[in-house]
């Protein structure tokens, strides 16, 4: 069948291109610089197993027919899930725009002003519904964000409830099964000793460091918590809340009753239930937890000309910075997913927020009534939006559930006598009515239509009083026309993919192909609930088994899982798997694991959080492990030997040539080896983690495999294992899954963030085996194209493999700049942003340096503009040693310039205008201009402001912090 490959289309060089960029390199052919860079012992012998390739066409049609298995019934399931209304300007402009979806994580704050503003007004509104102090931009999802909530009690902890060896935790046996399932998961390694119970009985003393309530309940009840808080802080325990965000609109803010944390999801605000996610966790708390807050803040400063901008607070707290004596392995966030919930805060407003969570409300009043008058129990009292309804006598929970799903309905089956029912934006009078019908039928009644009434059918005393989203930005978006404009508006303030490459060193910013990312839209993978019964998602399960399958020929491995949702929660499972995996052989007290100093941060944190210790390996100069040092530290640390974390090709972008050498001394010393697989890019097809002895490895479906990086999530990170940990894989208490010893859950969903998966699933079918591997090579051959091509130009690569290759990304050092001319890597990447670049990956894993990763996407012409743009900035820099430029005023040090400063009344510079903003003819052709200059770390990080708050306000802040 003649079709064109989709390999074509994702690789950017031409082959006509390949042969010149050959040449730069040195290498005869493709095949030779791969033996060049691949060590020959750790190449694979065969081709993957994977079938034949699709073509986009072929793909879109068999995607769609996956999806078709899938049967969309409506769900009324609720615990934590609820069908929601994506305004169409958001799901348009958002969630289906490259501009949104694309851009990477905000660190480089003067080229990513408009998200940075997205997700300080979800920050805001986070804060105005739980009337808390600080909020973050985003977690996870609600119960991995409650685990973090543990986290940060523990180390908030008064000295005295140290010196008593403080280690327990209440927890409202009235909360989410998920949510209880992740906290047994993360509370076991640390020590921490669980109490569930019922808070209305439970008596603390002091052993309670802090306590975890769910509002409303998991069963739908609304309890007055207040007299339990004041009891906890009387005992110095801090008190968590897992709050449904969009109840809070009419029920009294936890921040209103003494709650020191406040966490849940934004599902509800706008972003389909999805199979169980992507979906933006919240976490609020009291300004003076700041230090301990997980993931990202996003703070407001001023920049290099004193302008209001925006920017990534307090990211020292960060887990790639503290490393092992980090709080939480947090790195990604669901930025993607927070945008939209923010825009849907602004777009409904106050007044339609307020709307939408009467009519939830009234709809489950409505079912509560109209139940209760057919002889059925409602046992809830006070609701928001969820019911129990007990079945009389003579009434037969099978009739109830047969006419549900003849209806094609969902209830929650809790026992042969008790059914739950969740209201949702959704729910129509007809709904209502079917819903009516089907209990009275049961019952052998009738039941007469009726209007749906709106009133409140819970306490008085629970309704909030006090106003939320008064500012303007909540207030001025109401028609499409100007909500569209302000995305638009903001959108044009960052760079992603479809402005130009983004050079991330170990990031991985490809192609996130138009045809793979199609499905996200679709309701038949959007609008199911993860907790819906099996044969109902067949075409998930198909999708799912499929690419497990796949995903396991790939790493070489047995199994797969694809519960954890992100780069940093695979590998936490990793490590569990392995723990468990020792407590299994009565091996318990390993606890050791050994990692090379060049590690990702997120590897030592992850250590920590999984209550094990770090041993940190040397490196060379050369950036390799240093062997004897490793075989030291493994003979000596034996008995207790858990793991050794390793990344491969190096965080340096090398491929270490002993690497079967340290995977065998490790398994002879009793530990298992972890693979970190942020790097697997560079193996895909040419090796695997399997073939070169590693027990467990995560992928970074956001990286490798192709899902958008969403300017900071959503991210996916399943672990592909060796045969001997299969049985150990995360189970789920609400579906069926993982080995026949499991780990407890360590996401809320089964199968993780399920509704982005189609589109790792699309990259695979696309490009098959002989795609996957001729990928794998263009990312080798790009980066040594640019490495060569730097050396060139006088930068110093800092690492090498032993041929003298990289592997898909390389390290250029820009330490003897600073010595030289006082132009230190920062300046060079601000100055990058003139030239219309996101600027490389800054001082990581080595300070003073920027990493560069092109990927195969990227085609000839954009790496030489690249180049081109370098050379340039080589150019400047040796202006200054020359005397020619000013060694303070001078293009890099004052970079970015903005449209503000190009045209203000006065140029006060030593160098001209044009030289400022256009340093390249093309650079004029499609220019990207910063909207703020060079931004103020420091300043925003001793004035931390948090919400979107008026100008003027932060004007007096500011004062008020200089004085």
């Amino acid at each position: 069948m003649a079709s064109e490959k989709f390999v074509s289309r994702h690789i950017g060089p031409r082959n006509g291109d390949i042969k010149t960029m050959l040449e730069t390199v040195g290498a005869p052919s493709l095949d030779a610089l791969i033996e060049e860079t691949i060590p020959s012992d750790i190449r694979l012998g065969k081709d993957l197993d994977l079938p034949e390739a699709l073509s986009e066409y072929e793909y879109f049609s068999k995607i769609k027919g996956i999806a078709a298995k899938n049967k969309l019934f409506r769900t009324f399931i609720g615990q934590g899930y609820y069908d929601t209304i994506t305004p169409a300007v958001i799901q348009r402009n958002i969630l289906e725009n490259p501009g949104w979806y694309t851009p990477y994580t905000p660190y480089q704050a003067e080229v990513s002003q408009g998200r940075l503003e997205a997700l300080l007004n979800f920050q805001t509104m986070v804060l105005d519904l739980t009337k808390m102090e600080l909020a973050n931009c985003s977690l996870l999802d609600e119960a991995t964000a409650v685990g973090e909530t543990m986290y940060m009690m523990m180390g908030l902890r008064s000295r005295a409830k140290k010196k008593a060896g403080a280690n327990k935790v209440f927890v409202d046996q009235n909360i989410y099964a998920q949510t209880l399932d992740v906290l047994n998961t993360r509370a076991n390694p640390l020590g921490i000793e669980l109490i569930v119970g019922d808070y209305k009985t439970f008596e603390f003393d002091e052993t309670i460091f802090g306590a975890i309530v769910q509002y409303p309940a998991a069963s739908g009840s609304i309890e007055d918590y207040a007299d339990f808080v004041e009891k906890a802080h009387a005992a110095e325990a801090l008190v968590s809340v897992a709050a449904d965000l969009m109840s809070l609109v009419l029920l009294t803010p936890p921040g209103e009753w003494g709650a020191d944390i406040v966490v849940g999801t934004t599902q509800r605000f706008g972003v389909p239930m999805g199979y169980g996610g992507p979906h933006a966790a919240y976490l609020a708390c009291r300004e003076a937890y700041k230090r301990n807050v997980p993931g990202r803040i996003i703070g407001v400063t001023k920049d290099a000309q004193g302008n209001h901008a925006v920017r990534m607070a307090l990211q020292t707290r960060e887990q790639h910075i503290k490393r092992e004596k980090a709080t939480s392995n947090i790195c990604t966030a669901q930025a993607l997913l927070a945008t939209m919930a923010g825009f849907y805060g602004a777009y409904h407003g106050a007044e339609g927020l307020t709307r939408i969570a009467k009519h939830i409300h009234a709809g489950a009043g409505e079912l509560s009534e109209g139940l209760k008058a057919l002889g059925y129990q409602q046992t809830i009292e006070n609701f928001f939006d969820t019911i129990e309804v007990v079945l009389p006598e003579g009434v037969a929970m099978e009739d109830i559930r047969n006419a549900a799903l003849e209806a094609e309905m969902n209830f929650r089956y809790i026992d042969e006598k008790t059914v739950g029912i969740s209201s949702d934006e959704k729910i129509s009078k007809a709904e209502i009515n079917t819903i009516l019908n089907i209990f009275a039928k049961a019952a052998g009644k009738e039941v007469e239509a009726k209007e749906v009434e709106e009133k409140v059918y819970f306490d008085g005393k629970f309704s909030r009083t006090s106003d939320f989203l008064t500012l303007d930005v909540f207030n001025r978006y109401r028609s499409e026309t100007a909500m569209m404009r302000y995305m638009k508006n903001l959108e044009k303030k960052d760079i992603g993919l479809n402005t130009s490459m983004i050079s991330l060193g170990s990031c991985t910013m490809k192609l996130n192909s138009a045809v793979s990312m199609f499905p996200l839209s679709w309701p038949e993978f959007g609008g199911i609930h993860p907790f819906v019964p099996m044969n109902q998602v067949e075409g998930y399960t198909e999708m799912i088994t499929e690419l497990e399958k796949w995903l396991s020929e790939i790493t070489g491995f047995a199994g797969c899982t694809l519960q954890p949702n992100s780069g940093a929660a695979g590998e936490y499972t990793g490590l569990m798997v392995i723990r468990e995996y020792h407590i299994s052989r009565g091996e318990g007290h390993r606890n050791i694991v050994l990692i090379p100093s060049s590690a990702h941060g997120t590897n030592p944190a992850s250590v920590t959080v999984a209550g094990m210790n770090v041993v940190i390996v040397d490196c060379d100069e050369n950036g390799n492990v240093k062997f004897d040092d490793l075989k030291a530290k493994a003979e000596k640390h034996a008995e207790n030997l858990c793991a050794y974390m390793i990344t491969y090709p190096s965080t340096h972008g090398v491929f270490e040539t002993g690497i079967k050498k340290m995977m065998d001394l490790i398994h002879e010393n009793g530990g298992q080896v972890y693979m970190d697989g942020a790097n697997m890019n560079a193996q895909v097809g040419l090796t695997n983690p399997g073939l070169i002895g590693a027990d467990v490895c995560h992928l970074n479906l956001h990286k490798t495999f192709s899902i958008p990086h969403g300017g900071g999530g959503p991210g996916v990170g399943p672990i592909g294992v060796a045969e001997h940990l299969v049985q150990f894989l995360p189970s789920h208490k609400c579906v069926k899954t993982g080995g026949e010893n499991a780990i407890t859950a360590v996401a809320a969903a089964p199968f993780g963030s399920a509704s982005v998966l189609p589109i790792t699933y699309g990259y695979i079918a696309m490009l098959g085996t002989e795609g996957l591997t001729e990928a794998t090579k263009m990312a080798i051959l790009n980066a040594n194209y640019l490495a060569s091509s730097f050396e060139k130009l006088g930068f110093k690569i800092l690492y090498k493999g032993e041929n003298g290759r990289v592997g898909h990304e390389m390290i250029f050092d820009c330490r003897e700049f600073n010595k030289s001319v006082g132009i230190t890597d920062t300046d060079i990447a601000k100055r990058l942003m003139d030239y219309g670049f996101h600027a490389p990956t800054l001082s990581f894993p080595v300070h003073g340096t920027l990493m560069v990763e092109p990927t195969e996407s990227e085609p000839l012409e954009e790496l030489d503009r690249f180049i081109e743009a370098l050379a340039k900035i080589n150019e400047e820099m040796k202006e200054i040693e020359d005397g020619v430029a000013d060694t303070v005023d001078n293009v890099l040090k004052n970079a970015p310039h903005t449209h503000k400063v190009l045209t203000a009344d006065e140029w006060n510079h030593t160098y001209s205008r044009q030289k400022a903003v256009y340093p390249l003819k093309w650079v004029a052709d499609n220019k990207f201009w910063p909207t703020v200059g060079r931004v103020d770390d420091a300043f925003g990080d001793r004035n931390l402001m948090c919400t979107c708050a008026p100008l003027e306000v932060y004007n007096e802040e500011y004062i008020d912090a200089d004085n």
